[in-house]
């Protein structure tokens, strides 16, 4: 879509970075220019995505956190704030599948957990980064869903309640952005070979799936200054439409 520098001098934090698409979306990001602040809870596959950023010629500042931790992404703002002023890229990509269930077999506590990470957790991080992301000359955020908002399959109902609720809560916040230089948006990546796509579909042979890596690009697309819509559902198979 872009110059491969196109997000030179840039700051993108990256949620869920430690593996899968957060970490291919994070190398990708900083191949193209950007320091990234990569934030996830496992600290090797942080220090692995570090040293390959490196070797990329670029910096990157981890985060070791549980997102499930509303007054640490609190912090994480205002020490966003101290050191750089503002954030230009948000790229919500961690998630957690929960259990495939009829949803009367759903515990309380897997529900309130899948809860926490698939929309209250992008909730704080919005409360958090919103003004940062207002400081930039074009902040920009996306957001991982999944098909599974639209279509809600038996068995399915914990995920894309939360999905759903997801796309729900950035089509508002784009709205409130109409006026601003901040574009919020929603990226579905259709079947890419993952670990919770491996949880989800055992049987499935990974080698028919797209890795990480031939994704991430679209995603990271989506948090580049060049790109100005907002309001979107960026579907990597059926194309872009408002949510």
């Amino acid at each position: 879509m872009t110059d491969t520098k196109d997000l030179a001098g840039r700051v993108v934090l990256v949620t869920g970075a430690s593996r899968g698409l957060g970490y291919a979306a994070a190398k990708n990001a900083a191949s193209r220019g950007a320091h990234v602040i990569a934030v996830a809870r496992t600290v090797g596959g942080l220090e692995d995505l570090d040293d390959d950023i490196q070797a990329l010629g670029s910096a990157t500042t981890l985060v070791p956190m549980d997102l499930t931790d509303g007054e640490a992404i609190d912090r994480l703002g205002a020490a966003i704030f101290e050191r750089w002023g503002q954030l230009d890229g948000l790229i919500g990509n961690a998630g957690a599948l929960g259990v495939l269930s009829p949803l009367p077999h759903v515990a309380p506590k897997d529900f309130a957990n899948v809860f926490a990470v698939n929309v209250e957790a992008n909730y704080r991080l919005i409360r958090s980064l919103d003004l940062l992301l207002r400081q930039s000359d074009s902040g920009r955020a996306v957001f991982i869903s999944s098909g599974a908002a639209l279509s809600a399959k038996p068995y399915w109902g914990l995920y894309a309640a939360s999905k759903a609720a997801l796309d729900a809560m950035v089509k508002a916040y784009a709205g409130e952005m109409a006026i601003t230089e901040v574009k919020a948006n929603i990226f579905y990546p259709g079947q890419v070979r993952t670990a919770m796509r491996a949880k989800a579909m055992p049987g499935e042979d990974p080698k028919t799936l797209p890795s990480p890596d031939e994704v991430a690009p679209r995603i990271v697309d989506l948090v580049s200054p060049a790109y100005d819509r907002t309001g979107m559902r960026v579907d990597v198979l059926k194309g872009e439409e408002p949510l």
